[in-house]
């Protein structure tokens, strides 16, 4: 009896066995994964700027804006105009430049008080303050009058804020001039003022809403570039002002297109 019950449980245990050797799933019945497609990029191009056939542009300031030592247009002002007559294909494109070297923030608002330019401007521009520094006239000054020469421009500027464009002012302490000016001692004094107005008008412009746009850093390389110094070791070069204008372009279309 024994016996036959053993051999009962054995044919039961195979049966089971044999059952789940059949219900695994073998490697060739397992279901391949799709490949997963990844859909095409479509790239949208960029819309062409607006056609502008009249633009007044104002800008103001002292010999980087005039471009003491370069060509007339390789200044600042002239490769802006150049880029954005490309840019907006305009017709009609007008340029006043009321700048001389070796003036101050003085010197400037009586110049455009004199002139009394036309309030018609699309875009102005102001870059303004190193001759103050370099003539040692007294800081107070300038928190007087930059002030007030930012809210002419505003109003040569249409009376509209968004139409002004504040330059910081170059670091000539990195250029061979600046390197012969009381050595090291004298050109961190330089830099320290330089630093100084820059931080005040930035400051002033921000808490205004008034664009201000920073090219200080692009001055400070001259040491290590050469070329961004014009033949007279001390101003910007063409390709420094190429570079401050690469910039002021994407402020100064912004103004235009708004």
């Amino acid at each position: 009896m024994k016996t036959h019950f053993k051999q009962v449980v054995t044919i039961i245990i195979s049966i089971f066995l044999l059952s789940c050797s059949t219900d695994e799933t073998s490697p060739e019945a397992a279901v391949t994964p799709k490949p997963i497609i990844t859909p095409p990029v479509t790239t949208v191009p960029a819309a062409p700027a607006p056609s502008i056939n009249a633009i007044n542009y104002l800008a103001l300031g002292d010999s980087y804006t005039i471009g003491q030592n370069v060509c007339e247009t390789c200044r600042f002002p002239e490769q802006l105009k150049a880029s954005l007559s490309s840019m907006y294909n305009a017709s009609n494109f007008s340029l006043k430049v009321i700048a001389t070297t070796g003036w101050t923030t003085s010197n400037l608002i009586s110049a455009v008080n004199s002139q009394n330019p036309n309030a018609n401007y699309d875009l102005v521009t102001l870059l303004i303050g190193v001759n103050n520094q370099f003539q040692h006239v007294d800081f107070s000054v300038y928190e007087k009058e930059f002030p007030e020469l930012v809210n002419k421009a505003i109003m040569l500027g249409k009376g509209d804020k968004k139409n002004v464009i504040v330059v910081s002012i170059p670091d000539y302490a990195y250029t061979p001039y600046g390197m012969s000016y009381n050595g090291e001692t004298g050109r961190a004094k330089i830099s320290a003022e330089i630093t100084q107005y820059n931080t005040y008008a930035e400051n002033y412009c921000t808490s205004r809403g008034v664009v201000f746009v920073s090219i200080t850093d692009i001055t400070r390389q001259g040491l290590n570039n050469t070329s961004l110094v014009a033949s007279d070791g001390l101003h910007p070069s063409a390709m420094a002002y190429k570079m401050f204008v690469d910039r002021i372009l994407p402020k100064a279309k912004i103004a235009l297109e708004d």
